[in-house]
């Protein structure tokens, strides 16, 4: 295969795990796709938007878009060169909705094969097509939402749909701070079950 002649030994596994991830349907190749970049995704995005919930929750939303999309992924180029530019395009929409203080988007990061994944941010006034994508992601999100215990479903809501902060959705259900982090921590490690396909979990 000609492409082996071209990519690092990692990045061919991935093109491996891949396979078996869109083929075969395998849970297990979408758990080992996120264990291997769930970290640097992670740590990436954290250095964009410089807050440890919205990293996270953010992160959550690159692997479920890329998983959502993992058969039109084209071996043209790395897996992580891929998923990076679907991070940090997600992050960019989050930080022009948010209008956040940001010193990193002229920031430029490598992929695991040294291959440079730029931001490129055009105007930061509203764009037509913004209310659209803010559309697909609540869909996307609901996805995972609407298969999680009851008990979560509200939290998570309050957090993805309402874009509340910890502070203010602890006032809301009128509960600690310290359980509405606990427990919405806990809501996204059954979501990462869910972007990988493992609803059994829950």
């Amino acid at each position: 295969m000609e492409v082996e002649k071209n990519f690092s030994d990692k990045a061919l596994e991935d093109f491996r795990l891949i396979d078996r991830a869109t083929i075969q349907n395998d849970e297990q190749a979408f758990a080992d796709l996120m264990k291997r970049y769930k970290k640097p995704v992670y740590h990436m995005i954290l250095k964009m938007v410089r807050n440890v919930d919205d990293a996270e929750d953010l992160t959550i939303e690159a692997f479920a878009k890329a998983f959502r999309h993992l058969n039109r992924f084209k071996k043209d180029y790395t897996f992580s060169t891929w998923l990076f530019r679907i991070a940090t395009n997600n992050a960019i929409d989050f930080i022009r909705k948010k209008k956040l203080e940001t010193m990193s988007l002229d920031t430029s990061f490598k992929d695991d094969s040294g291959e440079s994944v730029t931001i490129d941010v055009e105007d930061s006034e509203l764009n037509p097509m913004e209310e659209t994508i803010k559309t697909q992601k609540i869909e996307l999100i609901r996805i995972f939402v609407d298969k999680l215990p009851p008990k979560y479903q509200r939290l998570v809501k309050l957090r993805y749909f309402d874009e509340l902060s910890y502070e203010e959705i602890a006032q809301e259900l009128e509960a600690p701070l310290g359980t509405v982090k606990a427990q919405l921590h806990r809501a996204r490690e059954l979501m990462y079950d869910l972007v990988k396909g493992k609803q059994e979990h829950i």
